[in-house]
């Protein structure tokens, strides 16, 4: 079962500080993105309104389908294969400058999320395709701050390769002191199920976002989860279950 990894101090202002003081034994990985924060569907419309502008067509389904989960770096790759061409330099951050200046108004977390991860006790730490800027921000304008810290926040910007590879997970249990098998990985994309698999680590597939397609169940199935939950209540059984 799990078992209290960390302590905790809890100022009366500020977010709460988790120290960690010895190697977890168990570790949770969340993505960020459609799991911890809502931000799925709002990226997903300006990435579709700015890559068809640029000549890149693409619906906000097939974008949900296909590239949700990538790095943007892997999925720039995908949409030059796709199309026969190059996406012009600079499209990437135009795409996540308006997306970040979106946030503000229109970005929340996940129903639930924060009620598990102030329950739980158990390690934790994020890794996410998303720049860490991006990171810090979903988490500051959601309140989900509090419940991670700089020491625990891992991008792709990290590493060479981002998901589907398995690096970002490796490098993030690497540097939580955990080992693969003692972590399990928290996705809403059929490519951060492939990574995590990749890395030797379980994993649970998660169907909470707004983004979510009918389909998106089956593509995480497919992809080698063997659990997909629906929504927070049904994540948190889940990982208080042995594994």
């Amino acid at each position: 079962m799990w078992a209290t990894l960390y302590t905790s101090s809890k100022p009366t202002q500020g977010p709460q500080t988790m120290i960690r003081n010895t190697a977890p034994e168990r570790l949770i990985i969340f993505d960020c993105d459609g799991v911890l924060v809502d931000s799925e569907t709002v990226v997903i419309e300006i990435e579709s309104e700015l890559l068809t502008e640029a000549g890149f067509p693409m619906t906000s389904d097939e974008i949900a389908e296909t590239c949700v989960g990538l790095s943007y770096d892997s999925m720039m790759g995908m949409l030059a294969e796709r199309f026969g061409k190059q996406v012009p330099s600079g499209l990437n951050l135009r795409i996540q400058s308006e997306a970040l200046a979106a946030f503000p108004e229109r970005l929340n977390p996940i129903d639930g999320i924060s009620d598990l991860l102030s329950e739980s006790a158990v390690a934790r730490c994020i890794a996410s395709s998303s720049d860490l800027d991006r990171i810090q921000l979903s988490l500051a304008i959601t309140g989900l701050e509090q419940h991670f810290d700089q020491s625990n926040v891992f991008s792709a910007q990290m590493v060479k390769r981002g998901k589907p590879a398995p690096d970002l997970f490796l490098h993030a249990a690497e540097a939580m002191l955990v080992p693969s098998e003692r972590c399990i990985v928290v996705e809403d994309s059929p490519h951060g199920v492939t990574a995590a698999l990749a890395a030797g680590m379980a994993v649970v597939g998660f169907t909470g976002g707004g983004h979510a397609r009918p389909s998106l169940t089956t593509r995480l199935e497919n992809a080698g989860a063997p659990f997909v939950a629906r929504n927070a209540s049904e994540l948190t059984e889940h990982l208080a279950r042995p594994w």
